[in-house]
């Protein structure tokens, strides 16, 4: 029998996916899911293959692989990869990346992984995104485990040692690869940073007296994902403004939900994950430089921020932000003079032009990974 200490937080086991199709066939989201997948495919069609559907893999591969290849089409210029030749079959990985989109992030590298004949990753949610009965039902039939927000300090920390514990068993027991942020939530100022907090928990089921020997048999993989427009750029500016007032930002009612559909429908033109080698050697480093557990978490971060730094594919939107931003042209070889003029207009749309803050705001975003790729590229 599994385990139930997990059940607060675990996607279906396959024995629950067809009760959790059947619950939720007939809802008008599925509906608008389906219609968008398949739109010359009758309801009738797609009903009748969802109930005939009794796993995780079913459904991943059937139904939302064939979504994820639809919002690809309507709303990018495509997906490209590169790393995931280095992965070997039927291993399990931990991949820790950046983190940009709610829902497509870890989407689009599972469809890679598929495409890759790899092992698919059950993926890290906040359960505030899953408020909805019928996106907690899709969540656990995509193979999403919760993380629990909003806990007092005792709580998060039973909860980050329920998810250490789980996130092991699915590693080294169940030879499933897992998906995790770099952080809480998205990077809304294009700086993307590991947090210590989030190795600090995953460091927590380790039994070995070395720790960095637990993150050698987790195997972590460092993934870096770039989207060329960030559909979801202007609706991250209220909460920055508000954070450089040190002000507490409270969400709208529908804020998560918006933001996520934006994610999946809006523009992103050109999309690229890139995933870096297995950490390994620098492990090794870091156990025989540091003797403290502190220091080697923060080595273990930086060793993640050194890979996803520099492995980020730039686009003409990064270097035309930097070049805006800085009032230069550094990098006009980067882009062409239509691009510039396409970005403006696309800037212009969505921003008020009038604030200095969500001008300077909005062009840091895109700027930021270029200034990041810098200080590798030039030690400045």
């Amino acid at each position: 029998m599994p385990m139930q200490k997990f059940d607060l937080i675990r996607p279906f086991y396959d024995a629950e996916i067809n009760e959790g199709i059947r619950s939720s066939v007939n809802h008008p989201m599925m509906k608008a899911l389906m219609n968008f997948t398949f739109p010359t495919v009758a309801d009738e069609v797609w009903k009748e293959q969802l109930l005939k559907t009794h796993s995780i893999r079913d459904f991943q591969c059937n139904f939302i692989y064939q979504s994820i290849q639809k919002v690809l089409e309507k709303s990018s210029d495509g997906l490209t990869t590169s790393g995931f030749e280095k992965l070997e079959k039927n291993t399990a990985y931990l991949f820790i990346s950046n983190h940009r989109d709610i829902i497509l992030d870890t989407s689009l590298l599972n469809a890679a992984l598929f495409e890759h004949g790899l092992v698919m990753t059950a993926s890290a949610i906040g359960d505030n995104l899953v408020k909805k009965a019928f996106l907690l039902t899709l969540s656990k039939l995509n193979r999403n485990f919760l993380v629990q927000r909003g806990l007092s300090p005792r709580e998060l920390l039973q909860s980050s040692k329920l998810m250490s514990e789980y996130i092991g068993q699915l590693l080294l027991r169940e030879n499933r690869s897992v998906w995790i942020a770099q952080r809480e939530g998205r990077t809304k100022d294009g700086n993307d940073a590991t947090h210590p907090g989030v190795l600090k928990m995953l460091a927590m089921a380790a039994d070995e007296p070395n720790l960095m020997d637990y993150f050698k048999k987790i195997k972590v993989v460092p993934v870096s994902i770039s989207y060329e427009y960030d559909p979801t750029d202007a609706l991250k500016m209220p909460q920055l403004k508000a954070e450089a007032n040190n002000e507490i930002y409270i969400k709208e009612k529908n804020e998560d939900f918006m933001t996520l559909l934006s994610g999946i429908m809006g523009q992103k033109k050109h999309i690229h994950i890139h995933v870096g080698d297995v950490l390994d050697s620098e492990l090794d480093l870091i156990h025989s430089e540091f003797d403290n557990a502190n220091k080697q978490i923060q080595a273990l971060a930086q060793s993640i921020d050194d890979s996803i730094l520099t492995s980020y594919k730039l686009w003409p939107t990064n270097y035309i932000a930097y070049d805006l931003l800085h009032g230069t042209n550094t990098y006009s070889n980067q882009y062409t003079d239509i691009e510039k003029a396409v970005f403006e207009r696309r800037l212009e749309k969505r921003i008020d032009a009038q604030s200095e803050f969500e001008v300077q705001g909005i062009l840091a975003m895109y700027a930021n990974p270029v200034v990041n790729k810098r200080k590798y590229e030039h030690g400045n």
